[in-house]
């Protein structure tokens, strides 16, 4: 049984609709990835799945329970946790401020702000330090581990390579196969074909709010991507 199930989800921005009917399948202990060029509805998906959207109950279904009218707060206390795109660190407080924001939500588990020190050393570091002091990709290390000391089932990831450099890219997704090893079940918003390909379990293609083509890396050519990707 999929851990989580998207049916027919539609998605709004106030008269503009941004998702139509979509179906998204992720089950416990997969990697799955969402692409898409910009506007095609990725982000929007992620918002909706963690409750920063509201949407028919149904739509969304976590271990069976219609969750899609939730609020964010109430998502995240049900073990889904989002590290949204920009990262939107706090700017008055630390880095283990920021951090410890994540543990708010009261769930227990195995992630604890020792843990993601450990995770990221560099970040142990700069603990005391403002969370926007840091450079791009440390400060998206404390976006990933404020999302991890919610201790989540699933951990929504939306564009967590924008503007970074390639190594630090490289040592990002090395991070996230330690936590899906781990069994922490992964969906990963990407504009990055080859990135997104090379680390999931399966994908879905987005195109204009809709699902143009899904299924595992191996089995999708490289021109129907190019065809579910750009409607070419």
């Amino acid at each position: 049984m999929s851990e989580l199930r998207i049916r027919a989800l539609t998605a709004f921005y106030g008269d503009f609709q941004a998702l139509f009917g979509i179906d998204i399948d992720v089950a416990a202990g997969e990697v799955v990835a969402i692409i898409g060029a910009n506007g095609a509805g990725k982000s929007t998906s992620l918002r909706s799945i963690a409750g920063l959207l509201r949407n028919d109950a149904e739509g969304i279904l976590w271990d069976g329970r219609a969750i899609g009218a939730l609020p964010a707060n109430e998502v995240v206390r049900l073990g889904i946790a989002l590290v949204p795109e920009g990262r939107r660190l706090f700017p008055s407080l630390s880095v283990e401020e920021n951090l410890r924001i994540g543990g708010y939500a009261g769930r227990t588990g195995e992630w604890t702000l020792e843990r993601v020190l450990e995770l990221f050393p560099v970040l142990a570091e700069r603990r005391n330090a403002p969370g926007t002091a840091l450079s791009g990709g440390q400060q998206q290390m404390v976006a990933i581990g404020r999302a991890l000391l919610s201790n989540p089932q699933l951990l929504l990831c939306d564009e967590i390579s924008l503007g970074l450099s390639p190594a630090v890219i490289i040592d990002l997704y090395r991070t996230l196969a330690t936590v899906n090893a781990g069994g922490t079940t992964l969906v990963l918003v990407e504009q990055d074909i080859q990135q997104a390909m090379s680390v999931a379990d399966r994908v879905y293609c987005l195109q204009e709010g809709q699902v143009t083509l899904s299924g595992p890396p191996k089995a999708l050519t490289h021109e129907a991507i190019r065809e579910a990707y750009f409607g070419l």
